[in-house]
């Protein structure tokens, strides 16, 4: 199966990183493919759990699916990475 979500939070390449990453460790999670553009994650999976599987993966860290409740802990997650991805690029 294939599944499609809108995520929050998602503003640079690194945050595709982490979640690209996270969701790569996941059991039947694989072929995933973000757009940061379009704020989506797509992945395949083999269960119709897997997708509360990845929601909660993403909520954890910090970009939550849309109609979930994005509060300041999650946002101040992902500035996080954002500031973390900046300085990296500054330094080369």
């Amino acid at each position: 199966m294939k599944t499609t979500l809108y995520v929050q939070n998602l503003k640079c390449n690194y945050g595709e990183t982490i979640i690209k990453k996270a969701l790569s460790k996941l059991h039947n999670i694989h072929t995933i493919i973000l757009k940061k553009e379009f704020a989506t994650v797509t992945f395949e999976h083999t269960s119709p759990d897997d997708i509360d599987i990845v929601k909660k993966t993403l909520s954890q860290l910090g970009y939550p699916p849309f109609g979930e409740k994005n509060n300041i802990l999650k946002k101040a997650k992902t500035t996080l990475n954002y500031t973390v991805s900046e300085s990296k690029h500054q330094d080369k």
